[in-house]
């Protein structure tokens, strides 16, 4: 909190991961958020018994958002139908309880933008959800941000090689987006460690790429995290 940030969202990824994520959430409180899902990687993995006891996680009071769920098309952990099926699933789920999800989208841009678009939310409430570390397009950020999605941008949105997301960013409307660290993973160097503050420099280069100030664009995170978990 020394460095500035205020509110870190911890997802599940399985079973194990979802509930220590609740956990997480109950010692560190009002810091951390906790989110539960299965990953497109486990999709495959999970049992008819392990989705009832997610189910019950995600009644817990403790869990704010449903994720990460979503489609992952380049590595195939899972079967493309058994990945579909898991976001089928868990979208349902979501909508029964009015809760925003965590999507993991990659290599699957347009299934996963008309599956969103699709989605009805759910107790009357618009739909709401997050494009974790968005690797999609312009096209693909505006129209999912015009629905009432965000995009949360990751460090690789400092390297020219994220020519999509770099795109994206000053197009996007103020509050309609994110930023993180997917630790450990995209980190700031192959062997370093990937901690909260990576953010700021991500706030740095978002701020950059749309020509505003860095506290500009914390004030949109802020305000847009702050609806997304219905704060």
């Amino acid at each position: 909190m020394e460095a500035g940030i205020e509110r870190i969202l911890v997802p599940g990824w399985d079973l194990a991961s979802s509930a220590a994520a609740l956990e997480l959430a109950a010692r560190h409180a009002p810091l951390v958020k906790a989110a539960v899902g299965v990953h497109p990687h486990h999709a495959a993995q999970t049992d008819e018994r392990a989705w009832q006891e997610l189910e019950s996680l995600i009644a817990d009071p403790r869990c704010v958002a449903v994720g990460e769920i979503g489609l992952d098309f380049f590595r195939n952990l899972s079967p493309p139908d058994a990945q579909r099926a898991a976001m089928a699933r868990q979208l349902d789920r979501a909508a029964g309880r009015g809760l925003p999800v965590l999507v993991h989208d990659r290599e699957a841009h347009d299934e996963v933008t008309d599956l969103l678009l699709a989605w009805e939310g759910g107790l009357d409430r618009p739909a709401r959800g997050v494009l974790h570390a968005f690797s999609g397009d312009p096209a693909m950020a505006v129209a999912l941000t015009a629905r009432g999605f965000l995009v949360s941008f990751a460090l690789p949105l400092a390297f020219r090689s994220a020519a999509g997301p770099r795109a994206a960013a000053p197009l996007v409307a103020p509050g309609s987006f994110l930023v993180e660290t997917d630790a450990p993973y995209l980190g700031p160097e192959r062997d370093g460690r990937n901690e909260p503050t990576t953010v700021l420099r991500v706030v740095g280069e978002l701020a950059r790429l749309r020509e505003a100030e860095p506290e500009a664009v914390a004030t949109d995170v802020r305000g847009a995290f702050d609806r997304l978990v219905g704060e």
